[in-house]
């Protein structure tokens, strides 16, 4: 069935599974901490509420995103993903430190709680749930590429590990009676999301920054392009991503006694190359006559720094 859904369709179904499935653990979970008391369940409901507002982000974004370009955006919406996944950060990272600062006061006040058989019968549904929607999830990204899918299944698998933290720290203190292990199972999965939160908002702002791709793609790109035969050499490369978009542009040397026709041929073939490889592309090839001295040092050391990265 999924496979007859285009991409674009594809990004909508996941943002709203996600959407649907934060709000039913936030409700199960909610009721599963209040009638246990435990504070690891509490944790875990808090970032299952933080998951709320996550996937509506994420619902919006995925929409503005797969907009196309218009007269005030000509490069497309693609870094509304990444805005989406910022927002996503910052939520986790507040989540955490809520449950850290509840941790450190069980601990100073430490009480031993009964989580009775309805919060292990919540934990596990919610892990079982949760790994239906990662493993839908990892479907549209490998169709897909999206970055706000991306971002919100890298949450939802600390979700799976945090839900498995939790429900083992409950099975403990039931078994052992011990009051410290409630507090301490939060504690970890507060330092978990702060982590993943933190993770997830460097690659976000890698985005919106436009940082470089990396060595190897460059690296990449550099060799389908010297291994056109009417490709003397190519400099001032530059690239980035926005949303599933990579934009590539760089300056290619090629015979000077070249007809512009065929020059727009051997272009037409670099960005079929290119296209090929990388996907979704936006490229941009400047032609010119092989060996032309011109005043780009600069952007030539720029371009081996990054390079070298």
């Amino acid at each position: 069935m999924l496979e007859r859904l285009d991409p674009a369709a594809l990004v909508r179904l996941a943002a709203g599974a996600s959407l649907t499935v934060a709000v039913l653990l936030t409700l199960g979970k909610l009721a599963a901490a209040l009638a246990s008391d435990s504070l690891a369940v509490l944790a875990s409901m808090i970032d299952s509420l933080a998951d709320i507002g996550g996937s509506l982000i994420t619902f919006l974004a995925v929409r503005v995103s797969q907009q196309p370009p218009d007269r005030s955006h000509r490069f497309g919406h693609g870094k509304a993903e990444s805005l989406s996944a910022l927002a996503q950060a910052s939520l986790v990272m507040g989540s955490a430190l809520f449950v850290l600062i509840g941790a450190a006061e069980r601990l100073a006040s430490p009480r031993v709680i009964e989580p009775g058989l309805f919060a292990f019968i919540v934990l596990v549904g919610a892990i079982l749930i949760t790994l239906a929607l990662v493993t839908l999830q990892r479907v549209v990204i490998r169709r897909t590429g999206s970055t706000a899918i991306a971002a919100d299944r890298l949450h939802y698998t600390a979700d799976l590990a945090t839900n498995l933290l939790v429900l083992a720290a409950l099975a403990l203190t039931a078994g052992l009676d011990v009051a410290w292990i409630d507090p301490v199972a939060a504690v970890l999965v507060a330092l978990y999301l702060a982590w993943q939160a933190a993770r997830l908002g460097r690659s976000a702002i890698d985005t919106l920054m436009d940082r470089e791709l990396s060595g190897a793609e460059r690296r990449r790109i550099e060799a389908l392009v010297r291994d056109h035969p009417d490709v003397v050499d190519l400099h001032d490369l530059r690239t980035r991503r926005a949303g599933n978009t990579t934009f590539i542009e760089l300056h290619v040397e090629i015979d000077g006694a070249m007809s512009v026709r065929r020059a727009h041929r051997v272009t037409d073939a670099l960005e079929a190359r290119l296209a090929e490889a990388f996907g979704e592309t936006e490229i941009i090839i400047h032609q010119e006559p092989a060996g032309l001295e011109d005043d780009r040092l600069d952007h030539r050391i720029a371009e081996a720094r990054a390079g070298s990265a």
